[in-house]
């Protein structure tokens, strides 16, 4: 089985679960409750474990790797100069493969942990927009279901442009070290922004293309008024909801590419952590203000990746990926549960 064939089955899987989710599940439009997004945090979790199994016991298929020379062409092809991923000559192939799929099981997950990690800090800047616009509650989930959509589109030019310009100039992961560095320092700046409605760069551009309808209608993005198509709130928000995943995804698609340059593996983590957003979205939206450590953990985690970045780059220094893969799910613990432990001020501490 090809790559190709791999990455198109993916993709239709993909796509079947959203026509499921969109025209079964939430066919009709209402507040989404603690016990429905608990269900689907856990169903879409349980397929990215499903999945990561399948890449720690058959993850040479994503690359048709079925001998010892096309595994060492696609260590020289993802990781030219690299120290770890390289070809053990004095061990046997059924070895090497097994050391293969052991590392690339173990990036998923990496790369999945970071990009959730990641995530859960969009939620409070998704809870500013939609507040900000007005939006009525039953109408989140069909936003996000299409921001979602939107995102799985960039997300795939995105890493697959990124992974082009790694794979020809090594320097490209700097860049990236010192964008994340620079990524983490700002988070620690105690800043909730609000989201001005009117002066966002994505709302300017709407009003002037399309006639925007202030009133909407329902959960329709666009209306007919004598003879003439508006676009509602509903889909201002939703482009500014997109705008936004373009800025979240210069943080998480470069930190992911600190823990491998395979692009598909880069992609596969970063789908399935954006497909459980929105039910993260629902299950958090009453309580992401207690976890205000938070944003300082991910700070501290991105200045982390990127330092790791450059040292990888100027002194061929690499972390293993199980210690990354450490140091990543115990921050996400550490912020979280420190958070609830010791609430802010003004909060009160969950018993």
């Amino acid at each position: 089985m090809n790559e190709t064939l791999v990455f198109s089955l993916f993709l239709l899987f993909i796509a079947l679960m959203l026509a499921l989710d969109l025209g079964v599940f939430h066919k009709k439009d209402h507040v989404i409750g603690w016990k429905e997004a608990g269900i689907w945090v856990a169903v879409w979790f349980g397929m990215a474990m499903l999945f990561s199994l399948v890449v720690f016991l058959k993850g040479d298929v994503f690359h048709g790797i079925h001998d010892a020379a096309s595994l060492k062409a696609y260590y020289a092809t993802y990781f030219p100069g690299s120290v770890t991923h390289v070809y053990d000559d004095s061990l046997s192939f059924a070895q090497n493969l097994h050391l293969y799929r052991k590392t690339l099981g173990m990036e998923y997950l990496s790369g999945y942990f970071i990009e959730q990690a990641l995530s859960i800090d969009n939620i409070f800047v998704m809870i500013m927009l939609f507040i900000s616009f007005g939006i009525d509650r039953k109408y989140y989930h069909r936003v996000l279901f299409w921001g979602i959509i939107g995102a799985i589109v960039m997300r795939f030019a995105f890493i697959f442009a990124a992974a082009a310009l790694v794979q020809r100039f090594a320097w490209v992961l700097a860049v990236f070290g010192l964008l994340l560095i620079y990524s983490g320092i700002q988070m620690f700046r105690d800043k909730k922004e609000a989201v001005d409605t009117e002066k966002h760069p994505a709302v300017r551009l709407a009003s002037k293309v399309f006639r925007v309808d202030a009133q909407g209608e329902g959960h329709r993005f666009f209306i007919r008024r004598d003879h003439r198509l508006y676009i509602t709130p509903l889909f201002v928000a939703l482009l500014v909801i997109e705008f936004s995943d373009i800025v979240f995804a210069v943080d998480s698609i470069p930190a992911i590419f600190s823990i491998t340059q395979d692009p598909y593996i880069v992609f596969f983590s970063n789908i399935f952590a954006i497909m459980g957003l929105r039910s993260l979205f629902f299950l958090l939206n009453n309580v992401v203000d207690r976890f205000w450590l938070l944003k300082f953990g991910l700070g501290g985690l991105l200045i982390f990746i990127g330092v790791k970045m450059l040292l990888h780059t100027f002194f061929h220094v690499e972390v293993p990926t199980g210690a990354s893969l450490l140091v990543i799910l115990g921050v996400l613990l550490f912020s979280m549960g420190f958070s609830v432990l010791f609430p802010k001020k003004g909060q009160a501490k969950v018993s």
